[in-house]
């Protein structure tokens, strides 16, 4: 959940950096989601075998109930995101595209299917090791955990994204940045209690 300005953004992208041209649209909770997830899942696994340590749904299409943006958010353990040569090859033969490279955030790396490239739905796959990205994968499950079973937080935070969704934003990061805070303070009752 890292919070990225400008220059970080264009930094860390891969191939063309392109302004958000569309504002924010949630979608009320859709049924379907889990099962899209499910067949990037079996995708991911087809394409990676062992390779693939974990896959977990993550973001708010994996919280029932949670209004959210139509993307898929996957994450994706593998042994070590820094060495490409494990998996990305087969990621792009399965057809996701590596957009973003962030070698000092955990080696995260993201690949994305979008629906104007093809893709039945939109989806973003982030990429980490246990060893680097572990407790960052541990507070995003965390994350999806505590909203799955705490229905006041996930109402605070349902609200903050639609306040959020009304303004216009130059990269999507920028909406993901602005809801770090509110991110941060359910995290904490998550984690601390």
């Amino acid at each position: 959940m890292a919070t990225l300005d400008d220059d970080d953004i264009a930094a860390a992208t891969v191939g063309d950096l392109r302004p958000y041209a569309a504002g924010v649209v949630l979608e009320e909770y859709n049924p379907a989601w889990p099962v899209w997830y499910a067949e990037e899942e079996a995708a991911i696994r087809a394409a990676l075998g062992d390779v693939a340590l974990r896959i977990e749904h993550t973001g708010s299409t994996s919280v029932p109930g949670l209004a959210a943006k139509a993307v898929i958010d996957i994450l994706l353990l593998v042994l070590d995101a820094a060495a490409e040569v494990a998996y990305l090859s087969a990621l792009e033969a399965a057809g996701y595209e590596l957009r973003i490279r962030q070698p000092d955030w955990y080696q995260h790396r993201c690949f994305v299917r979008r629906v104007d490239s093809g893709a039945r739905w939109n989806v973003n796959l982030h990429v980490l090791s246990p060893e680097s990205g572990g407790p960052e994968m541990e507070r995003i499950l965390a994350f999806r955990d505590w909203l799955r079973t705490h229905e006041d937080d996930r109402a605070y935070y349902e609200r903050t994204k639609r306040e959020l969704a009304q303004r216009e934003w130059k990269f999507v990061q920028h909406y993901a940045n602005a809801k770090s805070g509110v991110i941060e303070e359910i995290l904490g009752r998550a984690l601390f209690g």
